[in-house]
């Protein structure tokens, strides 16, 4: 079987396995770091084997050395810096030498002990532009300066715990167990593919054929961890890969999960993800066609060529001792019921295709999606888990200056959806009432359970960047649509009968129009059943509502 990057498979947890009632009785005395969502799967990926050579975090000539020629400093090929991120304060806590307890942030489980090499800070607009090719837009870019740590803190680690799993445990397996089970069945060559998405007909067309032209068995192995934002969620991937991995050849194939965070680094992430499958025991690794690119920025154009991961992989490919399967885009033909690779069809041939965009439409407005592109049981779970506009939930957010009739029209509203609502049930919240801090978590789970909510916020008025950061959550659960209410401020003082204006709130006085409203009404110009009319005719045009 191949030999793991860098010769060794750094197992954390099995090596330290001897000293561990020694390690939980020393972390007890030591200061605590909690991980971000992103270092946790990192940590496990270091302690488990799957970053192997690594044996910690990067110390900074490794980091240095990583960002400018994709190697650590002692020369094995590695492209993406894994760095342990934290900011001024936390990191002028600890000096070189420390040793420090790396906590799972979901229950305060000691996972590892940390002893501090270098506390650095790095220069990140190099990192940018080295290893993420400097876009802004790009999602790893807006992650480094928006979201991660000003300063870096490298060493080695010593495992305690790996970080505890509840769901599909049977098939989080360990580039241990992996090898294990795959010596076991006598697989002597493994072609990996690499996932995050739902899989359909065509990806089981084409991994077949990938496993059949190498003579080798197939390992489905998808991203569980950190993915691209926006992406289907990982419960309902994981339930189509079990779907899926049913419809290959009796022993052919098998799945299993990898608790990576992505950081969509294009060609060197393509890269980064060779060496953590041959890791994992492959030998053969699927390199698609702008593997791991986020796509495009807001001008259209893309972050990655398309073939760069190809070509960068088969550069490092002798090295790494793993061979790569160029991702053959494969295409259904209607007249023959087969798919067939698209670059070996000769011209004029009739196919069909069903692309992301359409797919998505289709579940959207629950329409036909034919046999021949997803098997019946994929497209139940995606239906279960995205049902068509008319039965999701969503969120109506009303903003305006006290007295500018935004509580008239919330009541109105309601009224009006509930006489034709059918199943859904509207729900009027007052924002004022719910509290400033827990308004995303209640929108949230209201939208998540499929209701309907208008929200009214007529006393507490909030910024632009709070009104960003409530889109921002509820998004993740549902639709949140913002209806500003732009009634002008002379008619809303005049009708101030509570003393709003006369008590000079500075929420008031700099109040700010909302800027990225969907819709924008003034009730003092427009009638309020106009106005209802407005709102409810741009949510039929988006398919809430079904006439």
């Amino acid at each position: 079987m191949l030999v793991p990057h860098g010769g060794v498979l750094q197992d954390l947890l099995q090596r330290d396995a001897p000293i561990k009632s020694e390690l939980i009785a020393e972390a007890a005395t030591l200061k605590s770091l909690s991980l971000t969502d992103r270092q946790l799967c990192d940590l496990e990926l270091i302690l488990v084997g799957g970053f192997s050579p690594l044996t910690g975090f990067l110390n900074e000539a490794d980091y240095t050395s990583v960002v400018h020629k994709m190697r650590l400093s002692t020369g094995e090929v590695w492209p993406i810096p894994i760095t342990l991120d934290v900011s001024k304060q936390v990191s002028s806590q600890f000096k070189s030498g420390d040793r420090v307890v790396l906590r799972d942030p979901r229950d305060d489980l000691a996972l590892a002990i940390l002893t501090v090499g270098d506390i650095y800070t790095p220069d990140k607009q190099l990192e940018a532009k080295e290893v993420f090719r400097g876009d802004p837009e790009h999602p790893a870019i807006r992650y480094l300066f928006d979201v991660a740590g000003e300063v870096y803190i490298g060493g080695a680690l010593q495992a305690i715990n790996a970080p505890k799993h509840y769901d599909y445990t049977e098939l989080r397996k360990t580039p241990a167990q992996l090898r294990t089970e795959f010596a076991n069945k006598h697989w002597s060559k493994v072609v990996a593919f690499q996932t995050r998405n739902p899989m359909h007909r065509a990806h089981r067309e084409l991994t077949v054929r990938a496993a059949r032209d190498k003579l080798a068995n197939l390992l489905i192995h998808p991203v569980v961890g950190l993915t691209k934002p926006g992406d289907i969620d990982h419960h309902t991937r994981v339930k189509v890969y079990q779907e899926i991995i049913k419809k290959y050849p009796n022993g052919m194939a098998q799945l299993a999960l990898l608790p990576l965070a992505m950081r969509m680094a294009g060609d060197r992430e393509a890269l980064w993800h060779s060496i953590i499958r041959k890791n994992y025991g492959a030998t053969h690794f699927i390199v698609g066609r702008d593997h791991a690119g986020p796509g495009s920025n807001s001008k259209g154009v893309p972050f990655y060529g398309p073939y760069d991961a190809q070509e960068l992989v088969e550069r490092f490919s002798t090295e790494l001792e793993i061979e790569v399967v160029p991702f053959r885009m494969v295409t259904y033909l209607p007249d023959e019921a087969r798919y067939a690779p698209i670059d070996s069809i000769p011209d004029g041939t009739k196919t069909l295709n069903i692309s992301g965009t359409e797919l998505r439409k289709r579940l959207r407005e629950g329409t036909h999606i034919p046999e021949w592109f997803s098997y019946p049981e994929v497209v139940k779970i995606l239906r279960t888990a995205y049902p068509p506009r008319q039965t999701q939930g969503f969120a109506l957010y009303l903003q305006g200056l006290p007295n500018s009739g935004v509580e008239a029209l919330s009541y109105a509203l309601q009224a009006t959806f509930n006489q034709f609502a059918g199943g859904r049930h509207i729900t009027l919240l007052d924002a004022a009432k719910i509290g400033r801090g827990a308004v995303s978590f209640v929108l949230g789970e209201l939208v998540r359970s499929g209701a309907g909510v208008i929200v009214v916020n007529n006393e507490e008025v909030v910024s632009n960047t709070e009104l960003s950061a409530i889109r921002k959550a509820v998004a993740k659960s549902g639709t949140f649509v913002v209806v500003s209410v732009e009634t002008p401020r002379a008619v809303c003082e005049a009708n101030d009968r509570r003393g709003y204006f006369q008590a000079s709130r500075k929420d008031i006085e700099g109040y700010e129009v909302p800027a990225d409203a969907e819709i924008r009404v003034d009730l003092d110009s427009l009638p309020i059943n106009t106005a209802i009319q407005k709102i409810v005719l741009y949510l039929e045009e988006e398919g809430f509502f079904v006439f």
